[in-house]
């Protein structure tokens, strides 16, 4: 049974929530938090898998909340839901640690799975928003970095066929298209992922795209 806390200051909204959450047998709603610093309190309190967090809340916003629920080092994930204009809350999150993030708009199923694929350690990050969270982030790369793919000890215990998984992933590659593109199944591809993940100390698949990016596996 996967248990989510629902962060959200609009009362209709976390009430669609926990509808749809309720729907289904494997997850349970443990509560709701109307702000960041609530949805912190309540963390700590009922140690959910994960928490459904909003951006844009009053007093204590999700980003915030986020960076503390993480720096406390509870298993708890965080999924943030964001909008399409608010990139700059995105990235924001990423760097907060946060494990997945989704738009408003997501179809139910795609939330779902994505609270399924969190709660599971993997991560989620909407189609839509990939490829400029991917952007924004190597906008604030150097130019020029002392490292590159062939030389930077991350890299150095990955075998040839976990470097080119890192490489796909990089570019967001989900486990289904990995396992249908290189011809693997699709077991093999999470086992693989979980070892580069092991090897390269990557909290999760985004600090693995965040890797590849660094390591210019993907430019």
């Amino acid at each position: 049974m996967t248990t989510v806390l629902i962060a959200d200051d609009q009362p209709l909204q976390r009430f669609g929530f926990r509808m749809l959450l309720e729907s289904q047998d494997d997850m349970t709603v443990l509560g709701e938090a109307p702000n960041g610093t609530e949805a912190i309190r309540m963390t700590a309190e009922l140690h959910p898998d994960v928490v459904l967090m909003d951006v844009r809340m009053p007093g204590l916003d999700g980003i915030e909340a986020t960076r503390r629920i993480v720096a406390a080092g509870a298993r708890t994930r965080v999924l943030i839901l964001t909008t399409f204009d608010l990139d700059e809350y995105a990235y924001a999150g990423l760097r907060a640690g946060a494990s997945g993030f989704l738009v408003k708009d997501a179809q139910p199923e795609e939330l779902l799975s994505g609270i399924r694929a969190v709660a599971t350690g993997d991560a989620v990050v909407a189609p839509s928003l990939t490829r400029r969270l991917l952007d924004a982030y190597a906008q604030h790369l150097p130019a020029e970095t002392p490292t590159t793919e062939s030389t930077d000890s991350r890299l150095a215990a990955l075998t040839d066929r976990e470097r080119e998984i890192l490489t796909v992933i990089g570019r967001g590659w989900t486990n289904t298209e990995i396992s249908a593109r290189l011809h693997l199944a699709e077991s093999t591809v999470k086992t693989h992922v979980g070892r580069i993940l092991a090897k390269t100390g990557s909290r999760d698949r985004i600090q693995a795209v965040i890797l590849a990016y660094e390591t210019k596996l993907v430019k």
